[in-house]
């Protein structure tokens, strides 16, 4: 049986085309996704993303634990609040899930990690927590809410009470904050600025209503996805998975090799190992469309889209791909026809600008 969150109701009430996602019952669209796209790279829009998992570890030795879970170095939070990236690899350096570590307490991090990997990655934190005498408790009282967009923030916080107003408005980026059960987070999935909330079930409706009464738009799973490639994010099982590295997925930077005497699950393999491709971006020249798997010649080797699409802000179809390391000239077979792609650096687009000239966009026309 599918799965539905605490706001399944209202999305039904906005006419929202419900579809499967990992288990969960979500919202595709409400209508329009370019719009819901658009909505968020020019104001604020609003999504439901309880579907992730949240996960709380505590106990005395939980901070050594994730030295040893996570790829990157969890030292590096000291602050309440403060936020990490990281990617949690399997012995062989394959990527598990990527991942949100949040510090609360030395006693205590909170972890956000991907729907469609919920189960494989308690069965994995609670098989190597035992050891370190971790708690691991995942927290299902728990909705999660994310307001991105350069009108988010204000929105969020004419809706805050007096008691965290002032410490939300000063979070820092990939920091947050919370008050009892209500943490809030200035991090996303969208390229734009905003917030995450992690809130109790049964107050998520009312925030959710709020933020719609306040001209924050719904926007649903679809919309998200083409922000996240504008934005070149990463999306696990489609850019990622167990078979590949953070090396060959554009996320080596998450990976901390120093100190030398850190041991983390998969550091010797990815010491040992020399990667021959890596990610790049991809602007479509001429008509077409660019989608997941479709095969690439490359001046030095055959290579693979991993996430492709139209984006609505370039207004023409773009990709992140795994290419061989160095090439500079690309063609996609798209349904049978070599289509030449021109290779470039994500993001795509930050802040809601483009990210390359005019006249590298007017080739792309």
């Amino acid at each position: 049986m599918e799965k539905r969150t605490a706001l399944y109701d209202l999305h039904k009430v906005l006419d929202a085309h419900i579809v499967d996602f990992a288990g969960w019952e979500m919202p595709l669209h409400y209508g329009s996704q370019v719009a819901e796209h658009h909505q968020v790279r020019r104001k604020a829009g609003i999504f439901d993303v309880s579907h992730m998992a949240i996960t709380d570890l505590k106990g005395e030795k939980v901070r050594s634990f994730l030295r040893y879970l996570l790829a990157n170095n969890i030292d590096r939070l000291n602050t309440p609040g403060a936020a990490l990236y990281s990617c949690m690899l399997n012995e062989h350096g394959g990527v598990i899930d990527d991942i949100i570590a949040y510090f609360i307490s030395e006693k205590e991090f909170r972890i956000v990690s991907n729907a469609g990997t919920r189960d494989k990655d308690l069965a994995w934190i609670k098989s190597h927590s035992q050891s370190f005498g971790v708690s691991v408790i995942e927290r299902l009282d728990l909705a999660m809410i994310a307001i991105q967009g350069p009108e988010a923030r204000d929105k969020v916080h004419d809706q805050l009470n007096e008691s965290i107003q002032e410490r939300v408005i000063n979070l820092k980026r990939f920091h947050g904050t919370w008050e009892g059960d209500f943490f809030i987070a200035r991090t996303g999935y969208t390229g734009e600025d905003g917030y995450e909330l992690l809130l109790p079930i049964v107050d998520a409706q009312s925030w959710w209503q709020k933020m719609i009464d306040h001209g924050v738009a719904p926007c649903g799973l679809g919309a998200r996805d083409t922000l996240r490639l504008e934005a070149g994010m990463c999306l696990y099982g489609t850019d990622m998975d167990e078979s590949t590295t953070p090396f060959e997925s554009g996320l080596g930077w998450t990976v901390v090799l120093k100190p030398t005497d850190r041991d983390f699950i998969g550091r010797k393999t990815l010491e040992q190992k020399i990667a021959n491709t890596q990610q790049v971006g991809l602007l479509l020249l001429g008509k077409g469309l660019l989608r997941n798997r479709q095969p690439i010649t490359t001046d030095l080797g055959e290579g693979m889209i991993t996430s492709g699409g139209f984006s609505p802000t370039l207004n023409r179809s773009i990709a992140l791909a795994n290419v061989p390391i160095g090439a500079s000239h690309c063609e996609v077979d798209i349904r049978g026809k070599k289509l030449i792609a021109e290779i470039v650096k994500p993001p795509f687009v930050r802040q809601g600008k483009s990210c390359f000239s005019d006249e590298l966009l007017a080739k792309s026309n």
